[in-house]
């Protein structure tokens, strides 16, 4: 496997002998300048050049057959200025993750604190699916590809775990922050943790499942719509309403709050007795969540009338 270890982040260097780097031209200019606008466009230009010479290429002859020294080649540069973008061919396959992992990481840094947390993270979470979904074809075959290899695979799991822990964290700060509480809304007390880490997975594990769905349909559908009703399901199931004067232990509870439903959440298993009977249920992994959550919720009616 072609790969160079490196502690600093991949950054383009100027232009050597014959090479087609990102280099700016007419000076880099002040942050946010013309100049550094466009030498940070140019630089991503590089990157989706030399991703798209990778997949091209691991399409066309195999990923073990690909060598680093191909993919410079057939984006028209030399090896090394491959190695200031990516360190391996793997990271080739992921070259909008960084910038998008900054992306979400000062949107949930500006979110406004009368902002429901849980609103923020999929907010959040959106701003990776509008990634995929801004390059249909290239996402697609990314990820027949990724099926086929297992190092692809691991790859994807260490990058889905970032936007996780991130969220994780934003939500804790959140619980930890001290400051008021956004209007209408209370804060539980020794489950605070568990339900930050239970709904960053959460919210996390539903853009999977939306992607790959979408992705397994060729890449057709309104992808953004099937998870914002993922995003409803999460709401209902793990932060939605108790009844009326109730209040869920761990969670935010929007006060006023009614129906079947807020009313059978605050009999589930986040406040559930400890004399509780053990129910399991099985649902396929390719349902739609809204379906896993309707048969838990049959499945809970039929135990209480046996």
């Amino acid at each position: 496997m072609d790969r160079v270890q490196s502690a600093t982040p991949q950054h383009p260097a100027g232009p050597r002998g014959g090479d087609r780097t990102a280099s700016a031209t007419g000076g880099s200019g002040p942050d946010g300048g013309p100049g550094s606008r466009r030498a940070a466009a140019q630089r991503q230009q590089m990157r989706q050049d030399l991703a798209t010479a990778a997949m091209d290429l691991f399409a066309s002859q195999g990923y073990e057959e690909t060598t680093v020294d191909q993919i410079a080649a057939a984006a028209g540069v030399a090896r090394r200025t491959f190695f200031r973008y990516f360190r391996s061919k793997e990271e080739a396959i992921f070259p909008d993750h960084d910038d998008t992992l900054i992306r979400v990481a000062d949107l949930l840094a500006s979110a406004e604190p009368e902002e429901h947390p849980l609103d923020v993270v999929c907010r959040g979470i959106k701003e990776v699916l509008r990634m995929y979904a801004s390059t249909p074809g290239v996402s697609v075959a990314r990820y027949q590809l990724i099926r086929q290899v297992p190092a692809l695979r691991e790859r994807e799991i260490a990058v889905v775990a970032r936007y996780e822990r991130l969220f994780t964290r934003y939500l804790l700060g959140r619980f930890d922050t001290g400051e008021p509480i956004p209007t209408g809304w209370q804060i539980g007390g020794e489950d605070d943790s568990m339900l930050a880490e239970v709904s960053a997975a959460a919210v996390v594990a539903a853009h999977n499942h939306v992607l790959r769905r979408w992705l397994r349909a060729g890449g057709r559908g309104d992808v953004e719509a099937q998870l914002d009703h993922s995003f409803e399901v999460i709401r209902r199931t793990f932060w939605a309403a108790s009844a009326p004067g109730a209040r869920r232990r761990g969670s935010l509870v929007a006060p006023g709050a009614s129906g079947t439903f807020g009313e059978a959440v605050a009999e589930s298993a986040l406040s559930a007795s400890p004399g509780g009977e053990v129910l399991i249920t099985v649902a396929r992994t390719d349902a739609p969540l809204d379906v896993v959550v309707d048969s838990i919720r049959a499945a809970l009616s039929g135990a209480r009338d046996s």
